[in-house]
């Protein structure tokens, strides 16, 4: 089962705009990858070219070793949700997972274990035209699933979903993940990516700008600043400044502190008799962290008010 996803050297122009620019990676198996980037950084082009959909003017994309239209019974390779309302509306629920199936030699049968699976079994005979968006986003999770596939390309899934939809989402993720599967999934919301992804490829402008852990960017991202609980909040920014930190106020008991570790932060507080309740490490969230490593990608800004 176990397959990746590799993009070599991806650059693509669409008249004069540069959609990819040398846009390469690898997502790997048994974990979730986000895909995360500013509004017109090549994350949509890059997922269409991995599936074929559009022609690449130099680099290969592959999924498994193999280019997406080599692929003999695509679906059994890879599943793919880019957009939920990519369906006919006068079919039910039913009869359009049918005709994919049949077009994979694929069975009635796995049309209603993936309509279960989904939680969409008492919606099946429904037209999917009535569907509200978080019904349409199961029903494209259930066609991306029809063919048990080892690897998922999934285009912002939890999108329209309630947030019961969100939890059973995260949970389906992991679950996917854990089999050994390969997940790329592409997502505006940080937060949920903070409590799904294990790795993040963040690109902008066409390009990677980095490839790493969640846990790595958030840690590189926090630069060593430590946060300090105090009561005595005006004596501590004394002594501490006097001993060379930087401090920075976060709430009316909260300091964060730069420039000094924090063994260093306790011995100086503990010298001059200053009270605290905490010293631990500061954790920016993986929102603030996306942001200030995106900054210099972002082409479309709203005016500040």
């Amino acid at each position: 089962m176990r397959a990746t996803i590799e993009v070599n050297a991806l650059r693509k122009r669409f008249g004069r705009t540069t959609a990819l620019d040398g846009m390469s990676f690898t997502v790997l198996p048994g974990q979730v990858t986000g895909f995360v980037g500013p509004n017109g950084a090549g994350k949509s082009t890059t997922m269409r070219v991995i599936l074929g959909l559009d022609a690449a003017d130099e680099g290969h994309a592959l999924i498994g070793g193999q280019p997406y239209p080599s692929l003999r019974d695509p679906l059994s390779h890879v599943g793919a949700l880019l957009d939920a309302s990519a369906l006919q509306p006068g079919r039910t629920a039913r009869d359009h997972l049918l005709w994919l199936a049949h077009s994979q030699g694929l069975s009635g049968r796995r049309v209603d274990e993936v309509l279960e699976q989904v939680g969409l079994r008492s919606a099946a005979r429904r037209r999917a035209g009535g569907f509200s968006l978080g019904m349409r986003q199961r029903l494209g999770i259930a066609a991306a699933l029809l063919g048990d596939p080892p690897v998922l390309m999934l285009d912002e899934p939890v999108n329209g979903l309630d947030p019961e939809g969100i939890v059973w989402m995260r949970g389906l993720l992991r679950s996917l993940a854990g089999e050994g599967r390969t997940l790329l999934v592409s997502s505006h919301l940080m937060g949920e990516l903070e409590d799904t992804a294990d790795q993040l490829v963040v690109v902008g402008k066409g390009r990677v700008i980095a490839d790493t852990s969640v846990a790595d960017l958030i840690t590189t991202a926090s630069h060593g600043r430590v946060t300090l609980r105090t009561a005595a909040r005006a004596a501590a920014m004394s002594v501490l400044g006097q001993a060379g930190a930087t401090l920075a106020v976060t709430d009316r008991d909260a300091l964060v502190v730069s420039g000094l570790p924090s063994e260093h932060i306790v011995a100086v507080l503990n010298a001059n008799a200053v009270p605290f309740s905490e010293v631990a490490a500061h954790r920016v969230t993986l929102e603030q962290a996306y942001l200030d490593l995106t900054g210099d990608a972002v082409e479309y800004r709203g005016a500040a008010r």
